[in-house]
């Protein structure tokens, strides 16, 4: 099934304006949701939206939009404050600045969008700004789901990849992490030498298609065999064993790898549940 656009707009890059669709690049279905229920009779939980002043139940229509800047003060905003303050670019990606397509620290990205043209008439220009921008990143802004992001854009593939990035604003900065401050600043070089030549045993081509959510697949396990009326058995989880000599544990790993026994390292460190073909009497 063909993936369907979630925003139409232009791509402006200087006077080049190029009509294009936006398609989220990642899959949201992948989580497993569950709904709350009420574990005696195994009834749907309703959640109500209650006004404790009125002492009753408001309908969706009734509720506004208050914004509280003093405690228990708010302002109300209608939706003709929202339209007053839309930007430009609500219908268009304008592309400010280039850099060098490793110029953005990966913590500043949020999610990544495909673009693609709009139209026959739009594919020539989209492949040439595709092309032209090889190796550099374009950066924006772009009004999305009632907010203003700031975007990068750059060639993937056959097309453009766009990512919504996070303000500096927003990243918080490594001194609030307390625990760091105890972290040695100087490491034996001895130490150092061991912990590459572990870390290059697991070098290797990256690809991450080989990758799987082991947890959302034991959950999924789970589920099924409940379902079916079939017995569910936990695993044994080992408890990983405590570092008291660093070289000792890097001596030791390098020394499992040289006797064959080095394993693939998986995505994720929770093994599946296992189930048990045995139905319950």
């Amino acid at each position: 099934m063909s993936a369907r656009a979630t925003w139409k707009g232009y791509l402006k890059i200087s006077l080049v304006n190029i009509p294009i669709k936006v398609f989220p690049a990642t899959e949201p279905s992948g989580t497993i949701s569950f709904n709350q229920l009420h574990g005696e009779c195994q009834t749907r939980i309703q959640q109500k939206k209650w006004c404790p002043h009125c002492n009753r139940e408001v309908s969706n229509s009734e509720i506004v939009k208050g914004y509280e800047f003093e405690k228990g003060r708010y302002v109300v905003l209608s939706e003709e404050d929202f339209e007053n303050v839309r930007p430009q670019s609500t219908r268009v990606i304008d592309l400010v600045q280039f850099a060098d397509d490793s110029a953005i620290d990966p913590i500043y990205v949020d999610r990544a969008y495909y673009l693609a043209p709009d139209g026959p008439v739009a594919s020539d220009a989209f492949a040439v700004m595709r092309d032209g921008m090889k190796g550099k990143v374009g950066i924006g802004k772009l009004a999305l789901y009632g907010r203003e992001y700031l975007v990068a854009v750059r060639p993937y593939q056959k097309g453009i990849v766009m990512y919504t990035l996070h303000h500096a604003a927003e990243i918080r900065g490594i001194d609030v992490v307390e625990e760091l401050n105890s972290v040695a600043t100087k490491v034996r070089p001895e130490e150092i030498k061991l912990a590459k030549q572990v870390i290059e045993t697991f070098d290797g081509p990256l690809d991450l298609k080989t990758y799987k959510d082991e947890y959302r697949e034991g959950l999924q396990a789970i589920i099924d065999a409940k379902i079916a009326g079939e017995e569910v058995v936990a695993p044994v989880v080992e408890t990983a064993p405590k570092v008291v000599n660093l070289m000792e544990a890097l001596r030791k790993s390098l020394d499992t790898v040289s006797a064959g026994k080095k394993k693939t390292a998986t995505a994720g460190p929770i093994a599946a549940a296992t189930v048990a073909k045995r139905k319950r009497a």
